[in-house]
């Protein structure tokens, strides 16, 4: 029954997914970016420097660009109406089916194959208002289909991960270690127990930026520049 409800949240995501592409066809999109990453690759820090580029480059008055993580989650929550503390509850991983069933019988938690579906809605209309950097939660996957969309993946060494996630959080080198194996591990299941994808599938991404070769600034120029010629070409510039 696990993996028929799998299927069954996977199908949903997909067709929201579906959905968002012929309207995003139908209507005028914003640039939009996904960053996938390896954990301590620098997903944040990068992000938010992108996110800056961009909006140098913009002509005065246009959008702001935003940097969306686990906003995303609590956005979907609150327009669903669900409490937006939930979010707390939802971390990037593969839900198992008895704690899903156990967690909807005592009011703990909606379902993942509810609460995944609406997640991804909220993504895609994200996605498609444009000028958001979406950061992790199969983002990639999710916008596909997108035309409006410029898909990145960080990547590093483990070692320069563990170090990063160490300084950052104060951790001894085994729980840095510990920290990031399990991080990795759990964003693997998420992506594929409900999109059925890999996110070390390169052919998932317009870049993969290596942060160890890369300052994080120096990689946020490259992607803004990729980015912003990859819109220009999107509109026919």
């Amino acid at each position: 029954m696990q993996t028929t409800i799998d299927k069954s949240g996977s199908f949903i995501a997909s067709q929201f997914a579906a959905s968002g592409e012929m309207h995003g066809r139908r209507g005028l999109s914003g640039p939009a970016i996904t960053i996938s990453h390896q954990t301590g690759a620098g997903a944040h820090e990068v992000a938010e420097a992108v996110a800056d580029l961009l909006q140098q480059s913009d002509s005065p008055g246009a959008q702001r660009w935003v940097v969306l993580d686990r906003q995303v989650v609590e956005q979907a929550l609150e327009e669903h109406h669900w409490p937006r503390q939930l979010a707390k509850k939802m971390p990037e991983d593969k839900r198992s089916y008895v704690d899903d069933i156990l967690d909807d019988l005592f009011g703990l938690r909606p379902p993942s194959w509810v609460l995944v579906p609406q997640v991804v809605e909220t993504m895609l209309r994200l996605a498609e208002a444009g000028h958001v950097v979406l950061i992790g939660r199969g983002a990639t996957v999710v916008t596909a289909r997108l035309p409006n969309v410029f898909h990145v993946r960080l990547v590093a060494s483990m070692s320069a991960r563990i170090g990063r996630v160490q300084a950052l959080r104060n951790l001894t080198l085994e729980e840095a270690t510990r920290f990031v194996e399990k991080e990795d591990r759990a964003r693997q299941r998420y992506v594929r127990a409900n999109f059925h994808a890999r996110l070390d599938d390169e052919s998932l991404y317009d870049l993969v930026v290596n942060t160890d070769r890369l300052s994080f600034h120096e990689a946020a120029y490259l992607i803004a520049k990729g980015a912003s010629r990859y819109f220009q070409r999107a509109k026919g510039t």
